[in-house]
């Protein structure tokens, strides 16, 4: 298993009419997130690294919709249990945030082992659903720009 970097990319994936994809984490079923990654190298830029994840964890290229980089990074603590999966040593993690907004809800395929479902939501019920507080705050502050 490669160590992860404390550097992260989150993804809310959405539509113009603010359909939420959601995916079900394997490690953790029944918690939902947007796609979230680490970046695989120190030097990998932060937009690479979005595009990347998009691709492993849907299948989805970016390329179809319009990846934006929100002016918006959350630092936050890593849950004791998970730490073991980052480079020794680390305790916070930098999360920066990207929308990609696509036309219309995409067929996904989930990376295996990674991800249990997934589902298209309106954005309440999506924020509702996602465990993590920093995805549930960019998917209201998504919704507050539309």
């Amino acid at each position: 298993m490669t160590l992860k970097l404390p550097l992260s990319v989150l993804v809310v994936i959405h539509t113009p009419a603010l359909e939420i994809l959601l995916l079900e984490r394997a490690a953790r079923p029944g918690f939902w997130q947007s796609v979230t990654g680490s970046l695989a190298a120190p030097e990998e830029p932060l937009q690479q690294a979005a595009r990347r994840e998009v691709c492993e964890e849907t299948g989805i290229q970016a390329g179809v919709g319009r990846l934006r980089r929100w002016p918006l990074a959350y630092t936050f603590e890593v849950y004791p249990e998970w730490r073991h999966r980052f480079v020794p040593g680390t305790v916070h993690n930098t999360e920066h945030v990207f929308s990609l907004e696509l036309p219309l809800p995409q067929p996904v395929a989930l990376a295996p082992g990674e991800h249990l479902a997934s589902r298209w939501l309106p954005w309440r019920e999506a924020a509702a659903q996602c465990f993590s507080w920093s995805n549930r705050d960019a998917i209201r502050m998504l919704a507050s720009r539309a």
